[in-house]
């Protein structure tokens, strides 16, 4: 219909075990997409239907069993764990039946068919911290999709973004599991002559059709009897690629090159795979049962507490403005008296207090948060693990961390400051300061599972924050809020902060007076700001609630975008265009199957 584009169409092929089958062609040709609607992988979205059939060992695809490994072009991994660490974990994840021992042994054991033996112990890195190269994260990707030997492998532009030496060695790696029985099928631009030189099978596809399917040896003879031979010295890649190309230079070079294409389609033809492979039974693989909540929390923990200690540069950039910040304050708001401009001193400094403390959790959560959220969904599309188990223990992993920066802060301050004197006084100031960090950690949470990227949630966290600030307390009272506006202090983590730490410091101290309006204590500044009628317990409910709330909110929002795919419609009456495309897999009682 109108506003419709068909991305792939009249496509038909085989794959076949212990044989790697590459899908070529052109940008734009419709590679990825035809390998993401083999693995099940397309997301849903308005609009996209897909339509055809997929067999799995002559069976539709609905009815087959079957484990596969998907290598996604992104290399999604925690910076900080070693690879060793990395492999390791996704063993014990997905491998419920194997001993911790088991575990190490089958992470040893891919470690050294992928070739990671010499980084193990290497974190993994990213663009701030440095760790393994490009090549490494490729095998280390499938090597984490190997861990359930399955039946099937996908990669999706495996060498994208690797020089020469490293996109080779991955497809080694590739080519190494087809040895072993696997079938192999990936998605590649236009590969070296070398690289070209492993592949089995070869399927051409330009603008979404399909002109060659079958094996990579006779692909040149087959197109040399089209009547495009293929010049001498000339990678076979690169002779591919030139030929099902479209020259868009001109309307005349675009319409010779789409009838070239035209000439190229019909003169392939496919025949349809049989049917009898092979009894079902003796080719399903069902998926290994995942491990269950409480060790998924064990596991999660280990790796998000390892995750924070590693992370040397993110804990000095928030410990370094703690300090700095608390003596900046310190020596602005030195040792202040109890006259009644100092009380205003005091609400002053209390205020920053909040902010600063608010800023620096919510800024880093926000940074680190969005990155995170990629490699969970992707984790957990896979079904390692649940979001509650996550959201916990990344909960307890951080608290112990998070708490050091705002008590630190708060340490240094107080004193400088000299606040009202007493060990509960500044116990309530240190504890108050923590749940606000913790709050706005959470906050940082919530906006990082909404926002669509890193960008995106860094413009909006800060911008809420200025709401927050504005009605905390300081800057309206609360009873001159407009009555529409009435629930934002409510909601405000900084009016509940702030609260709290005016009620603590105000209370108890006398204020020298020199004229009759003059307030002579604290609750008289606590009334101004209508504040005296709270309590200190109060306040911090008000910030565990707005916690809580947050950490609900994140935990609803995950749940919702767990990702979801398209499944393709094999129902008869729209496979008019749509021929098979039948994935064979290894029977368990055979190496490999012709």
């Amino acid at each position: 219909g109108n506003g419709t584009k068909k991305v792939l169409f009249r496509g038909s092929g085989v794959a076949k075990p212990g044989r790697l089958l590459a899908i070529m062609g052109p940008s734009g040709a419709g590679k990825t997409t035809l390998l993401t609607a083999l693995a099940r992988k397309i997301p849903i979205g308005e609009g996209i239907h897909v339509q055809g059939k997929v067999l799995v060992n002559g069976a539709p695809l609905r009815d087959a069993e079957y484990s596969y490994g998907f290598v996604r072009q992104e290399s999604l991994f925690f910076s900080h764990l070693t690879v060793r660490e990395t492999i390791e974990l996704a063993a014990k994840m997905q491998l419920s039946g194997l001993k911790p021992s088991e575990c190490h042994q089958a992470a040893e054991f891919l470690m050294t068919q992928m070739g990671l033996t010499k980084c193990a112990d290497t974190i993994v890195g990213n663009e701030k911290s440095r760790g393994i190269s490009g090549g490494e994260k490729k095998r280390l990707n499938i090597a984490c999709e190997l861990i359930s030997a399955p039946s099937l492998v996908f990669a999706d532009e495996p060498t994208t973004g690797l020089d020469s030496f490293q996109a080779e060695k991955v497809m080694e790696s590739l080519k190494k599991l087809t040895e072993q029985g696997h079938t192999v099928v990936c998605t590649i631009h236009q590969p070296r002559s070398s690289i070209f030189s492993m592949m089995d099978d070869l399927v051409l596809l330009t603008e979404g059709e399909v002109v060659y399917s079958g094996p990579a040896d006779q692909a040149l003879q087959h197109f040399s009897t089209l009547g495009y031979p293929c010049p001498e010295l000339t990678n076979p890649a690169e002779f591919f690629s030139d030929l099902i190309a479209i020259d868009h230079v001109s309307q005349d070079t675009e319409a010779a090159s789409i009838k070239k294409i035209e000439k190229l389609r019909s003169g392939f033809s496919f025949t349809e795979t049989p049917r009898d492979l092979g009894p079902m039974n003796q080719v399903r693989r069902p998926l290994t049962p995942k491990i269950g909540w409480l060790r998924q929390f064990q596991l999660l923990f280990s790796r998000a507490w390892k995750q924070i200690i590693r992370d040397k540069k993110n804990n000095m950039a928030r410990l370094i403005p703690s300090i700095m910040s608390a003596l900046l304050f310190g020596s602005i708001y030195w040792k202040l008296k109890l006259t009644q401009s100092a009380a205003m001193d005091r609400m002053g400094l209390l205020q920053v207090s909040a902010i600063n403390s608010a800023m620096l959790s919510l800024v880093k959560t926000l940074y680190v948060f969005p990155n995170e959220r990629t490699i969970v969904n992707s984790e957990r599309a896979k079904g390692s693990y649940g979001v509650l188990p996550y959201l916990t223990s990344k909960l307890a992993a951080e608290l112990p961390v998070a708490a050091v920066f705002p008590a630190l802060f708060g340490t240094i301050v107080y004193p400088m400051a000299g606040l009202h004197r007493g060990w509960r006084k500044f116990g309530a100031f240190i504890s108050t300061v923590i749940l606000n960090s913790f709050a706005c950690a959470s906050f940082g949470l919530t906006i990082g599972a909404t926002a669509p990227s890193t960008e995106a949630a860094v413009a909006f966290g800060p911008a809420s924050m200025v709401l927050f600030i504005v009605f905390g307390g300081y800057y309206i009272n609360e009873l001159n809020v407009p009555k529409l506006l009435r629930f934002l202090p409510e909601i405000s983590i900084i009016r509940w902060t702030f609260e709290g730490l005016c009620l603590n410091e105000f209370r108890g101290l006398k204020f020298k007076t020199e004229k009759p309006w003059d307030a002579k204590d604290g609750e008289m500044f606590l009334d101004r700001l209508s504040f005296n009628g709270d309590c200190l317990a109060l306040t911090m409910l008000s910030q565990i609630r707005f916690l809580l709330t947050n950490y609900l909110l994140t935990y609803s929002v995950l749940r919702l975008k767990k990702a979801k795919f398209v499944e393709i419609d094999d129902s008869p009456a729209n496979l008019s265009e749509a021929g098979p495309v039948d994935l064979l897999n290894p029977r368990e009682d055979q190496g490999s199957q012709a």
